[in-house]
């Protein structure tokens, strides 16, 4: 079984019928849609290269005899003021489904609207104890369960997303996560629940044919730390082999074919779909970590995929001791693809030295990809690693330090202990600099 079929079998097992993949398939939005009534909302992507695919999906829902009014979507990193945007138009169409179509800023933004839609805020303030200073706002629904306990005390079911995707990136199609970002204090936060699991999923691989290479690169390099951080956090966890089966198959579709899908290569964009689907059923198996946390904090200089792709060669270099496996998996997939060098015996090497030259062949891949490989090359400064630190104490977020598989507790110091050197270390690029537990 070649690596694309496998893909689409792990797909189909986990998503069934609620998730429609492959080529040519965009004209089956509308039956989608009428599947939850007459009516709809499109959020529809703000990029002018989507503009045909969003033609075709309009053209699909009247077909169905579907009406529907049609709002833009969200910019990068789905900013609070789109989210609302979106929220209130959506509230004046009071529709049977909401068809988002887009990134995963789009489509994410377009997950929360559908929250802040669907309840009160004197239900928000009764069910979650919250200010009505905040209760019309989306700050209590970030973090893990909020969405849930309000749909439970509330017996009702946010409006359906049906989430059609239009980048190789983040699979925000297919998961319970929705990025929401505060331009002002330049930091991301994040709603976890399985509530806003869209209800439907539509990604037609050709769409991104064509698609800007920035975006390309974005995605792909997001997709990675999606399966990535999820393996080395899966460490000693019961999921583990279901984790390395479906993360390191996912890893090796986009490391081995985002050269040839840069190029337009069709077979290669479809493998490049795939494996970003895949990371998104990796992070819904388990979270990420280390990456994703410090890029919050890096929105107003990275793209979410290139923050990422940044950090992660540090924190691999830090969790070394604990995640040999997956080293020797991952270590091989860059073997292959020619950014570790063939010749040399990584079951030979001790667990630091193959942290670091797994590290290195990632920083390797990054560099092919004319991506920064420290911080200081991507513009951060002193006060972003700051910024890094502080997040990292966030409650809300905490659940990403549980994800890491060296668990740092920061009522015992161990941000400013550990994190710390290891976010110097990406800053500088000094690999030995990194102290291990």
């Amino acid at each position: 079984m070649d690596e694309k079929t496998e893909a689409r079998k792990l797909l189909r097992h986990w998503k069934g019928d609620s998730y429609i993949f492959g080529l040519d398939v965009l004209n089956k939005v509308g039956r989608v849609a009428k599947e939850f009534g007459d009516s709809a909302v499109l959020v529809g992507s703000s990029s002018k290269w989507a503009r045909k695919p969003e033609k075709t999906i309009t053209e699909s829902l009247r077909t169905e005899k579907v009406s529907f009014s049609i709002v833009r979507g969200a910019r990068p990193n789905c900013p609070r003021e789109d989210l609302y945007r979106i929220a209130l138009q959506i509230s004046m169409s009071n529709p049977d489904s909401i068809v988002a179509f887009g990134g995963g800023s789009t489509i994410d933004g377009a997950k929360a609207a559908s929250v802040l839609v669907t309840y009160s805020p004197s239900q928000v303030s009764r069910v979650l104890g919250v200010d009505w200073d905040e209760a019309d706002s989306i700050d209590p629904y970030f973090g893990t369960g909020s969405v849930t306990k309000m749909k439970e005390a509330t017996r009702r079911e946010i409006i359906p997303v049906i989430a059609v995707q239009s980048a190789s990136s983040s699979a925000a199609h297919l998961t319970k996560y929705s990025n929401i970002t505060d331009p002002l204090m330049g930091q991301k936060k994040l709603i976890v629940d399985n509530a806003i699991t869209p209800t439907r999923a539509v990604f037609d691989y050709g769409v991104t044919i064509g698609a800007p290479k920035s975006l390309t690169l974005d995605g792909a390099l997001d997709g990675f730390a999606h399966s990535w951080e999820v393996l080395m956090g899966a460490t000693g966890k019961g999921y583990y082999a279901k984790v390395k089966e479906v993360a390191s198959l996912g890893i090796s579709l986009i490391v081995n074919n985002l050269e040839s899908a840069l190029k337009d290569d069709v077979d290669a964009r479809i493998a490049l779909g795939l494996g970003t689907d895949l990371g998104g059923y990796s992070i819904m198996i388990g979270g990420t970590n280390g990456g994703h946390l410090g890029s919050f904090s890096l929105v107003d200089i990275l793209s979410h995929g290139r923050a990422c792709a940044v950090l992660n060669p540090y924190y691999t270099v830090f969790f070394a001791p604990n995640i040999r496996d997956q080293l020797l998996t991952i270590g091989a997939t860059f073997k292959t693809a020619g950014f570790i060098d063939k010749e040399l015996d990584l079951e030979g090497l001790g667990d630091g030295e193959l942290g670091k030259a797994v590290a290195e062949g990632m920083i390797e891949f990054n560099r092919s990809l004319d991506f920064p490989a420290t911080l200081a090359e991507a513009g951060a400064t002193e006060a972003h690693l700051e910024r890094m630190l502080k997040a990292a104490k966030d409650p809300q977020l905490k659940m990403k330090l549980l994800s890491m598989p060296v668990p740092l507790d920061p009522e015992k110091g161990d941000i400013d202990k550990y994190m710390k050197g290891v976010l110097k270390a990406a800053f500088t690029g000094n690999l030995e600099a990194i102290t291990t537990k």
